[in-house]
């Protein structure tokens, strides 16, 4: 065994899901095209979070492991519907792009309900990850386009909260403690 620290994968699993949910989200507000959030879906969210999921799994971390993967997997797929749409592709239509995010919204729920024993920051982002995937099956299935403006900014919050739990974990490794709060459940 070896008295260097072991890396933590979840910091390259939050940077990639933090930095491509905050691009869709700039897309979704009018503030940039596909084009980005294309890119960012396959390389930097959905690639980015593959890897840490695996990392993750090489540390036992299951939890982590199942998060990062499937997330990833998220962003190479809507990456995928993406460049469907856009190259006539099989096509997707806004109702398959709605029973797409609603099974990521079950996904996610399990996933949020399993934060709840892990420090409150997790639990947090979880939160918003289901408030705003609840928000986008509204907008899609449900035909109300504001929900889209809602999910949004529901969105960067979530975002900016993963961001915030990558730097925790950078920090660490320095001796600088960023609070994440308690677990909502004992």
């Amino acid at each position: 065994m070896s008295d260097k620290p072991q890396s933590n994968p979840a910091v390259v699993g939050l940077a990639g899901f933090g930095g491509t949910t905050l691009l869709l989200q700039f897309h979704n507000l009018g503030l940039c095209g596909a084009g980005s959030v294309f890119w960012a879906a396959i390389f930097f969210g959905g690639l980015m979070q593959l890897v840490a999921g695996l990392q993750e799994f090489k540390t036992g971390n299951n939890f982590g492991y199942a998060a990062f993967s499937t997330y990833g997997a998220f962003w190479m797929a809507l990456g995928g519907c993406l460049i469907g749409t856009q190259y006539g592709i099989l096509k997707i239509s806004t109702v398959e792009i709605g029973w797409f995010l609603v099974v990521f919204t079950l996904i996610t729920c399990i996933f949020f309900i399993g934060t709840l024993k892990q420090n409150g920051m997790v639990a947090f982002l979880f939160l918003t990850l289901l408030l705003g995937f609840i928000c986008l099956d509204l907008s899609f299935l449900g035909g109300m386009p504001v929900f889209t403006i809602v999910a949004a900014i529901d969105l960067i919050i979530c975002a900016l909260t993963a961001w915030y739990l990558m730097a925790h974990g950078i920090f660490t490794q320095f001796g600088w403690d960023l609070p994440v709060g308690k677990a909502w459940l004992k």
